[in-house]
């Protein structure tokens, strides 16, 4: 077949790929700790999953309206006006499989070919691929280890242009655990205001917190008319396999992104959705030992890190770590490699989140402490391998 030309500029994940280099070595009799996926490793909580068994029984197997169930975009709206202080109205959510959808439905209404989008680097490899993937030009801001990876707003000032259709931040970051004070969207807020440059806010990891709280762009005055909140399930309740997210905008915003619902997945799977009303509404007690024991995870994993002689970020939220590996002398790559073929350690190299991630590794610490310190066994048995040639 001959494909379309945009096909050449789609990227991937490549958590995925090493996913499967660490799979196909494990097969060869490989002992692999996987630290590369980035989901949750606790097991959707029993109400949650209770609630999604009850709902296919109850007939809940048939299409849904676009925009997603009436009763779950209720909870969504009561849930954002609790967490942003702003008010919500259902018809400004829209439900998705999945938080990408509106990463990738949200470049398609706003963004033109030839037009620009600004967004972070290191950062979810998606943002760009879908920026590339429309005929948009992708304009990095990098994120840099001195300011604990938070964006900085003038260099983002310096960026826009009159071609500047849509900004893209992410707090709590993937891959760095960075997070954005509310000093620092105050700036993002005004340095886009002249131009009124709709935001897309990637707030997914906003309940996976470890210090201070979330602080959200939609909840500043005026911001809500335009920007785009994008939040979900998957790693609040561990429910990635699950397929559940959404986005909150303006009413207008939501007919057109509904109406690219319609044109691809139909809709979201109404017995899923019946799953996220009892997250939503449901006991709290499961996210919040979730997140405790991903606090322990980091503390041990950051220690360990420095205790290896690695500079490496305390996190303040998701559950990434991005230790800076340019003392060990050869590429993010190079060290991605030989961890996982050498040592059996499959993390990821900070270059698949970006061209300013280079010199960087990214961990997930959705593991246990015992395979945390497997990990930082092998990884300084490697180290201590390079450094003595």
């Amino acid at each position: 077949m001959k494909f379309a030309e945009r096909m050449s500029r789609l990227g991937t994940e490549t958590a995925f790929e090493v996913l499967a280099r660490a799979k196909a070595l494990e097969k060869q009799g490989k002992d692999v700790v996987h630290l590369e996926i980035g989901e949750p490793d606790f097991d959707t909580p029993d109400h949650i999953v209770d609630a999604g068994i009850r709902a296919l029984r109850e007939g809940f197997t048939h299409y849904g309206p676009s925009p997603g169930l009436p009763e779950l975009r209720e909870a969504i709206a009561d849930e954002v006006e609790r967490t942003r202080g702003i008010p919500v109205s259902p018809d400004e959510v829209v439900v998705t499989p999945g938080g990408k959808p509106i990463i990738f439905f949200t470049i398609l209404a706003l963004v033109n070919e030839g037009d620009e989008v600004i967004y972070p680097d290191p950062g979810f490899p998606i943002y760009q691929s879908m920026i590339e993937y429309v005929g948009a030009k992708a304009v990095p801001v990098q994120l840099k280890e001195e300011l604990e990876f938070s964006l900085d707003p003038a260099e983002l000032a310096s960026k826009i242009t009159d071609k500047t259709s849509l900004v893209i931040i992410n707090s709590p970051q993937n891959p760095t655990g960075g997070m954005l004070s509310k000093d620092d969207l105050a700036a993002i807020a005004a340095a886009t205001a002249e131009r009124n440059i709709p935001i897309l806010s990637d707030e997914i990891y906003s309940r996976v917190l470890y210090e201070g709280e979330h602080q959200s762009l939609i909840g500043l005055p005026g911001l809500k008319e335009r920007t785009i909140l994008l939040d979900g399930f998957s790693k609040t309740f561990a429910m990635t396999g699950w397929r559940l997210g959404y986005g909150v905008m303006p009413k207008e915003t939501a007919a057109k992104i509904a109406r690219l619902q319609t044109n691809s997945n139909s809709c979201t799977a109404s017995f899923v959705q019946r799953a996220g009303i009892a997250a939503l509404r449901g006991p709290q007690g499961p996210v919040e030992a979730m997140v405790a024991e991903f606090k322990q995870r980091r503390d041990r994993i950051v220690d360990g890190l420095r205790g290896l002689g690695l500079t490496c970020c305390r996190p303040n939220g998701a559950f990434y770590v991005f230790p800076n590996i340019t003392s060990l002398g050869k590429s993010a790559s190079e060290i991605q490699t030989m961890l996982l073929e050498d040592a059996g350690v499959a993390a990821l190299p900070g270059t698949s989140f970006g061209p300013y991630g280079e010199g960087f590794l990214r961990f997930s610490y959705a593991a246990s402490l015992e395979t945390i310190d497997t990990a930082l066994e092998r990884f300084g048995k490697l180290i201590d391998k390079i450094k003595n040639g």
